[in-house]
């Protein structure tokens, strides 16, 4: 008893030696550094109140006469009056007839699969195994790839992949295309009642499938675009190639005036699947599914009012330099000369760098000027006094409303929300994309984009940052800012299931 009062005393006392958590001391902290920032952001306005209530004083106490005396005055000097009026003048006309005009997202659609084209579990190992062409374990390695993978029980997979055996032909390869790009153009062209006809470019991108004729020759010739449009096919670019597309139509909008570009952005699964038992090109077996998306983007000045949203940045980098992040993602053939898409497993890193050279790029264009202080002067600081120390991560919770960073897997999501420091609403979009569609590769950010308006979070004003990685290796981001309260548009990939969502994901 005695020994037992003892240890129940030592135990006491150690629970009291452990230190706990001063939350009173980071909710302070929390809003000291609001205090900061909206001290910083409004400085100028609160520099300027006493310079205008001084300015509203002196003019308060001016006499009649000495009204009388400035307007003489500026009678006397009227040619320096009419030469800064000119001058001031022809300023405002040049800048506001070379500036680029404004690229604005009228609409958007994503494709939806039919539900007899989704793959459970249960469904996908028994088919790897009945293909024969898996050993055990390969097929135990998918298994564990997909109970890790943040996927759910309804992703699809392309027709063939349900046959028995699956038919990887150029046939149906073709046909994967045409029911994904044709089914998101019906729905888009029905939404914003576009006529084809007055569709002026035309960008359409995909990595791994580029058949002759093109997918962009595909799509003129199904709906008969007009024979002078201007034309384009993207290959070989990985994930990112939606936001590359994106930039793209941007600068022949910017050539092209008063017309409208229409950006197709898929990937196709049905030639790319690896039947050998090379551990990273299993990978892509578990993670990429059916989808695709279609964008309506337009320079006319009119559709502002019915416009969705506004482009305001776009960057790009691309971290080729070294062999290491050109073989980070990528095609090739396995030593029976079985063909896949390989992931290394330096993926992450790269990743990580091509990330930093997007978002020191991207964040003195979006980032309030209270976070670029604080981040430059860190950045002195380090660099004079201590180059081991941690740099300052910047708030970008403090420039964007909502992110949409692509769905590329369990992995890249956590590690984004980690490096940025956002919080689980920031990535629960992209969390129940993936879980909802899997990596639906470059179209991933616009199911996403699709789940904010499903959930009615888009508010005027609000800016949205859609993040991308991609072979190569690159990082692209595109920022968009709200016109108007956004709903759903009409036949969401959503629309049967977001009552459901977000869902709980096990990790």
């Amino acid at each position: 008893m005695e020994g037992g009062a003892a240890r129940t005393e030592a135990e006491k006392g150690f629970r009291i030696k452990i230190p706990q958590p001063d939350f009173l001391q980071s909710v302070k902290l929390k809003y000291v550094k609001l205090g900061y920032h909206y001290l910083i952001i409004h400085l100028l306005t609160l520099c300027l109140i006493p310079i205008m209530s001084l300015v509203v004083v002196q003019f308060s106490q001016l006499s009649l006469e000495d009204i009388h005396q400035l307007w003489l005055q500026l009678q006397y000097n009227m040619v320096s009056v009419m030469i800064c009026s000119i001058l001031l003048v022809f300023g405002a006309t040049v800048y506001f007839t070379t500036r680029p005009r404004p690229v604005y997202l009228i609409d958007f659609s994503c494709y939806r699969p039919p539900s007899n084209l989704k793959v459970q579990y249960d469904k996908f190992m028994m088919k790897s195994k009945l293909t024969g062409d898996f050993d055990d374990s390969s097929l135990e390695f998918q298994r564990k790839i997909l109970e890790r993978s943040g996927l759910g029980e309804e992703t699809y997979l392309p027709e063939t992949m349900h046959h028995s055996p699956p038919r990887p032909t150029m046939a149906a390869a073709r046909e994967e295309a045409e029911q994904v790009m044709f089914s998101a153009l019906d729905i888009l062209f029905k939404n914003t009642n576009l006529n084809p006809k007055d569709i002026g470019i035309l960008v359409v991108n995909c990595s791994l499938f580029n058949p002759t004729p093109s997918l962009s020759a595909m799509i003129v010739n199904k709906y008969k675009l007009r024979g002078n449009i201007k034309s384009f096919n993207l290959g070989g670019m990985g994930c990112s190639a939606g936001v590359i597309a994106i930039d793209l139509a941007q600068d022949m909008l910017r050539l092209h005036r008063n017309t409208y570009a229409v950006v197709v952005s898929t990937e196709n699964i049905t030639q790319n699947w690896y039947f050998g038992n090379k551990k990273s090109m299993l990978i892509p077996n578990c993670l990429f599914r059916v989808g695709g998306a279609a964008v309506l983007l337009s320079n006319k000045s009119s559709d502002r009012r019915r416009a969705k949203y506004k482009l305001l940045h776009l960057v790009r980098t691309h971290r080729g330099a070294d062999d290491t992040a050109f073989r980070c993602v990528y095609q090739e053939q396995d030593n029976t000369g079985k063909t896949g898409v390989s992931l290394s497993k330096d993926l992450m890193a790269i990743a990580g760098g091509s990330l930093k050279a997007n978002i020191t790029t991207l964040g003195p264009l979006v980032l309030p000027i209270s976070e670029q202080i604080l981040f430059f002067s860190t950045l002195v600081a380090k660099k004079l006094f201590n180059d081991k120390a941690r740099p300052y991560i910047p708030d970008f919770k403090l420039a964007f409303n909502h992110f949409c960073i692509h769905a590329g897997g369990r992995g890249v999501i956590d590690e984004l929300e980690k490096n940025l420091q956002l919080l689980p609403g920031n990535v629960e979009a992209s969390r129940m994309t993936l879980h909802r569609f899997g990596n639906t590769s470059s179209s991933s950010i616009w199911y996403e984009l699709a789940y904010t308006e499903a959930k009615g979070r888009m508010r005027k004003g609000h800016r949205l940052w859609q993040i991308a990685f991609g072979s190569g290796f690159k990082c692209n981001s595109a920022v968009w800012v709200a016109l108007r309260n956004v709903n759903p548009s009409p036949n969401s990939p959503w629309d049967d299931c977001i009552h459901k969502y977000p869902v709980q994901i096990l990790h």
